[in-house]
């Protein structure tokens, strides 16, 4: 399914720690973030809600969920959608030039689109995209510790550059099962998993290792039992790729 979002203007702030905190266990970097944009009313979306539940199996890859808001209309109401979801889908097809934006649509490292049902176009976009030199190649860690979340960023590989990009968290909830009462997929049961439930920006990263001390109390909510952190090239606005991510379980 084709469609187009309004991009809607969100911020967050957080407190900044000054001492730099690695994760109290050591773990392999992921490879990739998959991201796949999908809709509660959209018939064609369920085996790619599989693919990503297969996916976030795999501890090398960070998949996430990110309902959108713009099939509503067609009788039945996404339940988890958000339109920042939507703003995020039209920016990433911006920033490519193409005005490609459909359900299911995964983007793979913030770089390269293909349809989120195909497992196969999907390893290899992972592949393809970590050729270059940049992409997924800065460590960053995070740790629960008390009442707080700390991240941490490591230096780039490359030389550091003003405005280089940003750090964002998300909340998660690792999976959630939803009865559809109307259109398309009217009487599933369907399950959707590592759902993106809120974002909250860490700060701006130039390159430059750095940390920061988030309250969980910014990120947790009902149903949300992980968060992720990733480093992406641009800005909310104009995403670019992805330059490294971790994820951790809040329960």
């Amino acid at each position: 399914m084709t469609a187009f979002g309004t991009i809607s203007r969100w911020t967050g702030a957080l407190s900044v720690c000054a001492a730099f905190i690695m994760s109290s266990q050591a773990q392999a970097q992921p490879k990739a973030v998959v991201e796949l944009f999908t809709s509660q009313g959209c018939s064609s979306c369920p085996p790619a809600d599989k693919v990503i539940g297969d996916l976030a199996k795999d501890p090398s890859v960070i998949a996430l969920s990110m309902p959108i808001d713009y099939w509503d209309y067609l009788g039945w109401k996404d339940t988890l959608a958000d339109s920042r979801f939507s703003a995020r889908q039209k920016a990433y097809s911006q920033m490519r030039g193409d005005r490609d934006v459909y359900t299911p649509q995964v983007i793979v490292n913030g770089a390269t689109q293909v349809i989120g049902s195909d497992v196969n176009q999907i390893k290899t976009a992972i592949n393809d995209t970590r050729k270059g030199t940049t992409v997924m190649s800065v460590p960053v860690s995070m740790s629960v510790s008390g009442k707080h979340m700390n991240v941490s960023v490591a230096a780039a590989t490359d030389a550091p550059l003003a405005n280089h990009g940003e750090v964002w968290i998300c909340s998660v909830s690792k999976a959630v099962p939803i009865n559809v009462g109307r259109g398309e997929n009217r009487g599933r049961e369907l399950t959707y998993y590592n759902v993106v439930r809120s974002w909250l920006k860490v700060g701006d990263w130039t390159g430059n290792a750095a940390s920061w001390s988030v309250p969980l109390e910014n990120i947790s909510r009902d149903g949300v039992d992980a968060a992720v952190v990733y480093v992406q090239d641009g800005t909310r606005d104009r995403p670019g790729a992805m330059r490294g991510a971790a994820f951790t379980s809040l329960q």
